[in-house]
């Protein structure tokens, strides 16, 4: 065993989207930091689909971005098709969303990183976390090396323990090519964590040269919508995508092979998704539908490879072949990648802090699937929180934790903390309740100036934020004083800008003396907050409210078996969860508000 000579801040293990996150704040925060990969070549590598955002999703890239963080800009950079989602509706739900060219994205994601000051990029696979007096010491690794740190961050992904599936067939694997993580799940075993198991999957990937895309419908890209608040990089060619259907065909193909599915055969013991079900699971859930839509992707610019979203599958090969030749569009496709399920181990719920430190040792952070939770972009916000408060807590500060009220991070960490997870958890904007405060395009108002008392906010960016703030602020101001008659009335821009039939882009058509453009981002901002002043007033109300009982802090060593009047099941469920504050605990399942109210007044008291 030789122990590197260097001592480090904080050392990351895994390279995956919550790794990423994870070394570029806690570099940029200054740091001394060391990421671990089991490969290099993999470093950000978009497993899944190569897309970034959607719904919900979209407005955690954007708080990243908005917190100084790197996925939208790198986003922004290598995507390939640019589409808002939702926005037929309310602004609340508007969501960008991005199909990215993949080894263009982790390609500029480790270029980025590995031009990082205070950051070192290192090949190996951990075998054991070594731990002194209760508290995490550095890492070790199967090539015999020790390094030194006094905080980890673990985001092995799906790696863990990993078991693929494609029919009858089953073998080891962190995702298809690259071979699982085995002694970390040891390891925390035998220091007292509980693990379970989660099973996710994915689509194959077809040849672009065997479909028959004019029997397919087309879905261009839109333009003007990017993830990042900063100045716009330079564009990558746009693409379309393409919308198909399954048919009768392709569910006899199914129903007839069912049997030889690992998920229907109980090979498969890991929950998955109910939101992202496999196409043989949509069949015996939806026997009435008569078609599901598919959208046939492209991975990138440089290959043929499309990935066929909405066809997520386990069955074996033969049955894939079979079922992808019945699809309008794709009666001669060749399959390059057959679809895989994948279970994995994670860290059931009630083992973290709200920084995503564990309970049981001091200086272990988990972020990403460890936790239960799907998706690269919830991945990467709880890389960027979990290192953000590592080194916070090493420079002896107060953690940094987003309420519910000011951010989706905070609605997903506060969920994690509360909450048992029953599938692997996605961000949906359903899970907020004040989803009119947390719109995508108001993310740097609500969030940037944190990123910039964090050191992860440069003073030029800063500067460029307070002007725009400045501006909306004065817009506001100035149209609701500003007054003139319009169809023989009295009345102020304002109340113009309320109406359902005008917009700023009207107003400015209507009045170009009286209204200033100030570029979409700005006219936007200023049209959603004049519109919905009322409901937008509302809310911050409601969250004030509650946040008085919501941020009422319960201490880690509070004896709730000294509580009267608390129910039993409360009172196991608190020792199990031990939250942070009062409002964690009401959200515990088997906690009524009768236990939260006898709970107040204990703490209280």
């Amino acid at each position: 065993m030789w122990t590197y000579p260097d001592q480090f801040d904080v050392i990351i293990i895994g390279a995956g989207h919550a790794g990423c996150e994870a070394a570029h704040a806690a570099a940029q925060m200054g740091g001394q930091t060391l990421l671990l990969t089991m490969n290099l070549d993999t470093v950000a590598k978009m497993s899944c689909n190569p897309a970034i955002g959607g719904t919900a999703k979209g407005h955690i890239v954007r708080e990243i971005d908005a917190l100084g963080g790197m996925m939208g800009k790198i986003a922004d950079r290598t995507g390939i098709q640019f589409r808002m989602l939702n926005a037929s509706k309310g602004p609340a739900v508007w969501s960008p969303r991005c199909q990215a060219d993949k080894l263009a994205y982790q390609t500029e994601m480790k270029h980025v990183l590995e031009n990082l000051p205070n950051l070192e990029i290192k090949q190996g696979a951990i075998t054991s976390l070594d731990i002194g007096e209760g508290k995490i010491c550095g890492v070790t690794t199967q090539e015999c090396i020790r390094y030194q740190g006094k905080a980890v961050i673990l985001a092995a992904g799906t790696f863990m323990r990993g078991l693929l599936h494609i029919g009858e067939s089953h073998y080891g694997g962190g995702r298809a090519g690259d071979k699982p993580s085995i002694g970390l799940s040891k390891c925390l075993e035998n220091l007292g964590f509980t693990l379970e198991r989660l099973k996710t999957g994915t689509p194959c990937r077809v040849n672009s040269n065997s479909i028959d895309f004019t029997k397919t419908e087309k879905q261009p890209p839109e333009p003007n919508i990017s993830f990042s608040f900063d100045p716009q990089e330079k564009r990558l060619p746009q693409v379309s995508c393409y919308i198909t259907y399954t048919n009768d065909a392709t569910k006899k193909i199914i129903e007839d092979n069912i049997h030889r599915s690992p998920l229907f055969s109980g090979k498969i013991q890991g929950i998955g998704p109910r939101y992202c079900p496999s196409i043989e699971d949509k069949i015996v859930r939806f026997k009435d539908k008569e078609r599901h839509q598919l959208f046939l992707e492209p991975e990138g610019l440089s290959t043929n490879e499309i990935y066929v979203n909405g066809m997520s599958s386990s069955l074996p090969f033969d049955v894939q072949f079979a079922m992808m030749r019945t699809i309008s569009g794709l009666e001669n496709v060749e399959i390059m990648r057959p679809a895989y399920a994948i279970e994995y181990d994670y860290a059931i719920s009630g083992q973290i802090k709200s920084t995503f430190e564990t309970k049981t040792i001091e200086g272990l952070y988990f972020a990403g699937q460890i936790n239960g939770t799907t998706g690269y972009e919830e991945a990467a916000a709880q890389g960027l929180m979990a290192a953000i408060n590592a080194l916070l807590k090493i420079r002896g500060q107060d953690p940094f934790i987003l309420k519910r009220s000011e951010s989706y991070i905070g609605v997903m960490v506060d969920d994690l903390i509360a909450k048992k997870l029953d599938e692997p958890y996605r961000m949906f904007t359903s899970r907020a309740e004040y989803r009119l405060l947390l719109r995508q395009d108001n993310a740097d108002l609500r969030l940037r100036e944190y990123g910039y008392q964090l050191g992860l906010i440069d003073e030029e960016t800063f500067a460029r934020f307070q002007k725009k703030k400045k501006i909306i602020d004065l817009e506001k101001d100035r149209l609701k004083k500003t007054y003139l008659d319009y169809d023989g009335k009295s009345t102020t821009l304002g109340k113009l800008l309320c109406r359902p039939d005008f917009s700023y882009s009207k107003l400015i058509d209507t009045f170009p003396e009286k209204v200033a453009d100030f570029g979409f981002e700005i006219n936007h901002a200023i049209e959603v907050d004049v519109k919905f002043a009322g409901y937008i007033n509302r809310e911050k109300k409601e969250a004030a409210k509650l946040e008085a009982i919501d941020t009422h802090p319960i201490p880690p060593d509070f004896n709730y078996n000294h509580v009267v009047g608390l129910r039993n099941e409360a009172r196991e469920k608190l020792n199990q969860h031990r939250p942070d504050n009062l409002g964690q605990a009401s959200r515990i399942s088997g906690v009524s508000p009768a236990d939260t109210s006898i709970l107040l007044v204990s703490l209280k008291r």
